[in-house]
């Protein structure tokens, strides 16, 4: 399966990931754990690539992520500005 590049980058909610996660304080580690507890099993250097860009996120991930950090999937998607 090919996985392309949208604006350089293999996933658009890596910048809301990264914010999310500092406005919560919690560190990739922790994330990663509690992805793991939601049944994403995904270390901390996958969180990083994420965040970077270099990661492709399916869309599952997406749903676990946002629970994991509180916010909604629109808004990791960059579709609502509001947090």
């Amino acid at each position: 399966m090919k996985i392309y590049d949208f604006d350089g980058k293999k996933n658009i909610c890596g910048e809301r990931v990264k914010q999310a996660r500092r406005k919560q304080k919690i560190t990739q580690s922790d994330l990663a754990a509690r992805l793991q507890i939601a049944g994403i099993i995904m270390e901390r250097d996958s969180i990083s690539r994420i965040e970077i860009g270099t990661r492709f996120v399916a869309d599952y991930e997406i749903v676990i992520l946002a629970k994991c950090l509180n916010v909604k999937v629109a808004w990791l998607l960059g579709v609502d500005e509001s947090i």
